[in-house]
């Protein structure tokens, strides 16, 4: 029960997060892989399990600011370069700041002990949910509830977000307040379920843009949506990656493999 709690609340933040990035940055290539937000997460977890003592809050606050980290230098590196559009700045800036970052995981990597630390971090950046107990459930939900509430709430305002800034403006909404909490907001619910399962690509990706497909591109019915498919889409990979062979599957191979495919 636990690992299923895990993977319905893993797809429906991943989800959720990318179709509210792929919005509020007018950008359909975007989620939290593609941002340097879940490669920042990974590199805050290991070396948290490095050097930290692999205490399990601390890896999670680790994420967290590894991942705000990501998204602040994607977000810096965009503005500043000078050439293309919004578009093409920010997919160069998040390839390069997830780049660095993988860099930076592989230094992790080359300094673990390589016969307890080194199996311990492959294994977990390869994301599975198998080693999911109570108590990771207990230290997600604290987080992922009101975060996920946050998006809920704030659902209808994605879509004039979605807008240019001035009309936005002129529609009476704060942009920057309102992007800034729900970029929070996701932000850390995608820190916390990367610290607990590893890197899962592509549902953030991949998920939005059928939920577009299905109810249109209102945020007021993609959002949820997307929510709903990618908790059941992360079911049923996870039930795969247990079933399909004798040894367990890693769930992020699957979810890349699937996910690419059908995308």
């Amino acid at each position: 029960l636990p690992r299923i709690l895990a993977a319905l609340l893993l797809g429906a933040t991943l989800a959720g997060g990318g179709a509210v990035m792929q919005m509020v940055f007018r950008n359909p290539l975007v989620d939290s892989g593609l941002l340097g937000v879940s490669q920042g997460a990974a590199f805050g977890a290991c070396a948290a399990i490095l050097y930290l003592g692999n205490t399990p809050l601390l890896v999670q606050a680790s994420a967290a600011f590894f991942a705000f980290l990501g998204l602040l230098l994607s977000l810096t590196l965009a503005h500043r370069l000078r050439f293309g559009g919004w578009i093409l700045r920010l997919v160069l800036a998040g390839l390069a700041v997830s780049a660095i970052f993988s860099a930076g995981l592989g230094l992790l990597k080359y300094t673990a002990d390589p016969l307890r630390q080194l199996p311990e971090i492959t294994f977990w950046l390869l994301g599975g949910l198998w080693a999911v107990t109570w108590p990771d459930v207990a230290r997600l939900l604290p987080v992922l509830a009101p975060a996920l509430l946050v998006v809920w709430l704030m659902r209808w305002r994605v879509s004039l977000l979605s807008l240019s800034d001035e009309t936005a403006f002129s529609l009476g909404v704060a942009v920057g307040r309102e992007r800034t909490i729900l970029l929070a907001a996701v932000v850390t619910a995608t820190a916390a379920v990367v610290a607990v399962a590893g890197t899962v690509g592509w549902i953030g990706l991949l998920v939005p843009h059928r939920a577009r497909r299905l109810v249109g591109s209102d945020a007021r019915k993609s959002i949820p949506a997307s929510m709903l498919l990618g908790a059941v889409f992360a079911l049923a990979c996870d039930d795969m990656a247990r079933t399909l062979t004798a040894g367990e599957i890693p769930l992020g191979i699957l979810t890349s493999l699937l996910g690419a495919s059908l995308f």
